[in-house]
C-alpha cells in the first residue's frame, strides 16, 4: 500500500543520513536506518541510479523496515550529496566506473562486518549495472541481490550500441570530456519529451523527488557528460564478454520493463539468459524505468517478489 507523504517526504524517525569516509577519504553522504526488530531480520543495502538519492526510495525503505530488515544506502561519488566529479555541479560526470565499483566494495566490506545478516543488496539502473559488475569482479558477495531496471545496455537508437560507443568517445577528444552530452531529460530526446514519461506512471511519487530537490537544491544533477557515457559503454559492453556474467554465483532477481526507454530491455534478457542464478521478471507498458516507484499495481508487486525471493535466499538467521 502507498505511504503517506509523512513517510515520503521526510527523514525516517530513527534513520541517519551522515558521511561514511571512501578509502581514499572521499566523503560519501550515507543513509542508515537500523532495524528495530529483535531480533533483525537482516541487512539491506540499496543504491539507486544516476542522479538518484536516497530521498526518492523512502517509500521503498520503510517497507523493508516494517518488515524488520536494516537499511543502508549511499549517494555514489559526484552525485547527491557525494560531491561533484566535474567543474559543474549539474554535470553527471566520472572517468571511469571502476572508482564506483571500488567504492561500493569498500562499503560493502563495512557494512557486512558491523551489520547482522543475512545480507540483501538492491539496486536500480546504474547501481543495478555497477553491482552486477561488482559481483562479476568478485569484488563483493552477499547472499542475494537484486537488479531492478538494470542498466545493462542504453537505449541508443537509432545507431548500435558498439557504434555509439565509438562516437562517444571521440565526442571526448573533441572538447571537454566533462561537458553536458545533452542539455536536458534522461536521455537525447525532442524538446517536449516528458522526463516523468520515461520514469513512472505516478505522478505522486515522480513529484516528490522534485519536492526534494526544490528543498535540497545541492542534490539535483543534471545530464551526463561525455566521459559518462563512453565510460557506460565501455562498461556494459565488457559485461558481455564470455565468460565474465557465467562467473557470478550469487542468487538474483532482476526486475525489468518490456517498454523501458532509458536502458535497454534486450541487454536485460541477453544477461538474465547468461547468470547462473537468475529469476527474471519482465513488467508490460504498465511500467516505466523507475519500478519501484510506479503505480501501486507494480510497486506493491514488485515489492512482493523481491520480499518473497529474499525470503527464499537470504532466509532469516535461525533463532
Amino acid at each position: 500500500m502507498p505511504q503517506s507523504d509523512s513517510v515520503r517526504r521526510q527523514l525516517p524517525k530513527g534513520a541517519v543520513l551522515a558521511q561514511w569516509a571512501a578509502a581514499d577519504g572521499w566523503a560519501l553522504r550515507h543513509f542508515r536506518w537500523d532495524s528495530n526488530a529483535v531480533p533483525p531480520r537482516g541487512s539491506i543495502l540499496f543504491q539507486g541510479g544516476r542522479g538518484d538519492i536516497p530521498e526518492k526510495y523512502f517509500e521503498a525503505f520503510a517497507h523493508w523496515h516494517d518488515a524488520g530488515w536494516g537499511v543502508e544506502s549511499f549517494d555514489w561519488r559526484g552525485q547527491g550529496g557525494s560531491g561533484r566529479l566535474s567543474a559543474d555541479p549539474m554535470v553527471g560526470h566520472v572517468e571511469d566506473f571502476a572508482t564506483w565499483v571500488a567504492d561500493l566494495a569498500a562499503f560493502f566490506a563495512d557494512w557486512r562486518a558491523r551489520t547482522p545478516a543475512p545480507h540483501g543488496v538492491i539496486a536500480h539502473s546504474m547501481g543495478g549495472h555497477l553491482l552486477l559488475r561488482a559481483l562479476a569482479e568478485g569484488r563483493i558477495a552477499p547472499d542475494a541481490a537484486v537488479l531492478v531496471a538494470p542498466m545493462l545496455g542504453l537505449q541508443s537508437g537509432p545507431l548500435p550500441a558498439r557504434i555509439a560507443r565509438i562516437v562517444a568517445h571521440g565526442m571526448t577528444r573533441i572538447g571537454s570530456p566533462a561537458r553536458l552530452a545533452w542539455k536536458v531529460n534522461e536521455r537525447p530526446a525532442g524538446r517536449n519529451a516528458s522526463r516523468e514519461a520515461f520514469l513512472t506512471h505516478d505522478r505522486d511519487r515522480y513529484a516528490d523527488e522534485l519536492w526534494w530537490k526544490t528543498r535540497k537544491p545541492e542534490l539535483a544533477l543534471g545530464p551526463p557528460s561525455w566521459r559518462w557515457l563512453a565510460c557506460a559503454y565501455d562498461s556494459t559492453l565488457a559485461l558481455e564478454r564470455p565468460g565474465v556474467l557465467e562467473a557470478v554465483a550469487t542468487p538474483l532477481l532482476i526486475l525489468a520493463a518490456a517498454e523501458d526507454r532509458l536502458v535497454d530491455p534486450a541487454a536485460i534478457l541477453r544477461a538474465a539468459r547468461r547468470l547462473p542464478d537468475a529469476a527474471l521478471h519482465l513488467y508490460g507498458p504498465e511500467s516505466a524505468h523507475e519500478i519501484l516507484r510506479e503505480v501501486d499495481a507494480v510497486r506493491d508487486d514488485a515489492l512482493g517478489r523481491i520480499d518473497a525471493f529474499l525470503a527464499a535466499r537470504a532466509p532469516a538467521a535461525a533463532r
